[in-house]
């Protein structure tokens, strides 16, 4: 594992250009987002890629970390996760804390009894995503993950689906949370966590990280 000593996290200065398995001697907080990586596809993508943080073992158990501290105290019974990259995120959040992991797939995808919900996602398409019927029993406690809070819309829909089973959500988890209008009602409505500092939070509802120009 590559070690440095260089870098402060208050502009992510460590850059990509940076070995992507490279640790912080100083793993100040959030210091992973700097793995983080801008679109270079054009608009019909997603303004950024956090995946490539999960490549880094390091970053991964360290956002992971993160996203759990808000509900150290809670009691929760399983981790749902929203696909398809909530399902990576999903399950080193479920095997951190030991539990179960319950996928909420892209309609159409399961070969078992389901529940749908329809929502818009971040490019503004209505989809559908759907639930197995065969497991969460009502006063289920579930903790939802997702890799990106956008407009907010996915997670709503997410949230809708599990409660219709009578699940008691915990929390939302997810890297950022955006205070768009869905992103800022998740926040008043239900315990969430997420892996942005507040002196950052300007560049994420900006859709733009000043990171991105140290490569």
């Amino acid at each position: 594992m590559h070690v440095v000593t260089e870098g402060s996290f208050s502009t992510l200065s460590v850059s990509r250009k940076m070995n992507v398995f490279t640790v912080p001697q100083n793993r100040k907080d959030g210091w992973y987002l700097s793995l983080m990586a801008p679109n270079t596809k054009g608009p019909t993508f997603a303004w950024l890629d956090p995946s490539r943080l999960y490549c880094n073992s390091q970053a991964l158990s360290d956002c992971v970390k993160d996203l759990l501290k808000p509900f150290k105290n809670e009691t929760i019974d399983l981790v749902a996760g929203i696909d398809a990259m909530g399902f990576i995120l999903g399950s080193a959040v479920a095997t951190t804390l030991e539990k179960g992991f319950l996928a909420i797939r892209k309609s159409g995808h399961l070969c078992v009894q389901t529940d749908t919900q329809k929502y818009t996602d971040y490019s503004g398409r209505e989809k559908y995503m759907e639930v197995r019927l065969d497991v969460l029993k009502p006063g289920h406690r579930v903790l939802i993950v997702d890799q990106w809070i956008e407009t907010g819309g996915t997670m709503q829909a997410a949230i809708k689906l599990l409660e219709k089973q009578g699940a008691i959500i915990v929390g939302i988890a997810a890297v950022a949370i955006e205070n768009s209008e869905g992103g800022k009602w998740l926040k008043e409505n239900y315990k969430y966590s997420h892996c942005i500092p507040k002196e950052l939070q300007a560049q994420i509802d900006n859709q733009y990280m000043e990171s991105f120009s140290q490569q």
